[in-house]
């Protein structure tokens, strides 16, 4: 079983920055793919973000040159760093760890981008 825990959420003015992280225990941390989603009130979850095992990055049209997205295996962590945060930004972020079949997510972190 892999427990995963998002952390970083806040409130933040338009234009700032954020940096959320999740840590994943339980299992071989680097093994797994580690992806960021978000979900807005009212709309459906998103794809944000995707780094792979050897820390190739993907990222989604709406975030792509505002967000990075890092990982530390010796911390079992990985991080998303939001810069140059918009309105739209708002939204529950979440982690998800997968490997092969597997995939465990997080419960979330609120980031509210508001002035």
């Amino acid at each position: 079983q892999v427990q995963v825990v998002e952390s970083g959420g806040g409130l933040v003015q338009p234009g700032g920055s954020l940096r959320l992280s999740c840590a994943a225990s339980g299992s071989i941390f680097s093994r797994f793919i580690m992806g960021w989603y978000r979900q807005a009130p009212g709309k459906q979850r998103e794809w944000v973000g995707t780094i792979s095992t050897d820390g190739y990055t993907s990222y989604g049209n709406s975030v792509k040159g505002r967000f990075t997205i890092s990982r530390d295996n010796a911390k079992n962590t990985v991080f998303l760093q939001m810069n140059s945060l918009k309105f739209e930004d708002t939204a529950v972020y979440i982690c998800r760890a997968g490997r092969d079949s597997l995939e465990y997510w997080g419960r979330g972190t609120q980031v509210t981008v508001s002035s």
